[in-house]
């Protein structure tokens, strides 16, 4: 049986050296990784230009593979090419900074997961929501559970899960949440610069935006100190607007396709 782990902090990052060593004989683990830091990137893919591939190694010995693309890029150039035959399990992590509310969009993590959910194979992502805290042993040991779990029993169709983890020593963390994705978001400024030739550029920045939050949502969990646990699927329809819609646009004649589910219910 054969485990994928990737992210998008790159593949040296100490994260994903965490979360290989925490699903360490559960299969056999295979890494699968940017070569270089691709946060926030989403689920791009390349398309104009090769995939560059070289191997890592760790402590001495081969362990990873880098490649020159993004998360979905790995996760797809692993599963159809590089691996012996499908992965039973996708990994995604262990990212440094959450992954809550908003960011979910933009995440390289969760699109490796999303990626690994798309081609049929149950999948996480797993964050710690800081950048700066070092302590993976919670994030090791949910992963674990969930990734043991996972195996025995899959995930429904389409469905990934969506874990972060508070920056605290495990034994301070109040236990786990299932949760939903929440609304929160960074507000970006932009930081207008000259360069030693005088030509405009703009350095993004921002601060998150700690507005309210529906209830039960992952960013409050991990504020409360929880571990939340957010089950994603990748289908974008809004099942509320299509049965609200059609009485709103009966002017211009609208129906719902025939072949839909139940607006109401989704797939």
């Amino acid at each position: 049986m054969h485990i994928l782990v990737s992210n998008d902090d790159g593949v040296d990052a100490p994260g994903i050296a965490a979360l290989a060593d925490a699903v360490s004989g559960l299969g056999e683990v295979h890494v699968v990784a940017p070569a270089v830091e691709r946060s926030a990137v989403g689920h791009a893919i390349t398309l104009f230009e090769p995939l560059w591939v070289h191997r890592v190694k760790r402590l001495g010995e081969d362990w990873a593979t880098a490649v020159s693309g993004t998360p979905a890029d790995c996760v797809k150039l692993a599963v159809q090419a590089l691996l012996p035959e499908p992965p039973a399990l996708v990994l995604s992590g262990i990212n440094r900074g959450a992954n809550t509310g908003i960011n979910v969009i933009y995440s390289g993590t969760v699109s490796a997961a999303t990626e690994g959910t798309i081609l049929g194979i149950p999948s996480i992502a797993v964050s710690i929501a800081s950048y700066s805290f070092g302590d993976y042993e919670a994030a090791s040991w949910i992963v674990r559970t969930l990734a043991e779990d996972v195996l025995r029993n899959g995930l429904p169709t389409g469905t990934l899960l969506n874990v972060n983890v508070p920056p605290l020593p495990k034994n301070e963390i109040r236990g786990v949440r299932l949760t939903r994705q929440g609304h929160a978001r960074f507000a970006e400024s932009f930081d207008e610069r000259r360069d030693p030739r005088d030509r405009v550029y703009f350095w993004m920045a921002g601060r998150r935006d700690d507005g309210p939050e529906p209830p039960g949502s992952d960013e409050t969990a991990v504020r409360d100190g929880y571990i939340s646990i957010s089950p994603l699927h990748y289908d974008l329809t809004d099942w509320r607007a299509l049965a609200a819609l059609p009485e709103r646009w009966s002017g211009l004649n609208v129906e719902v396709a025939p072949d839909l589910p139940a607006a109401s219910e989704g797939p």
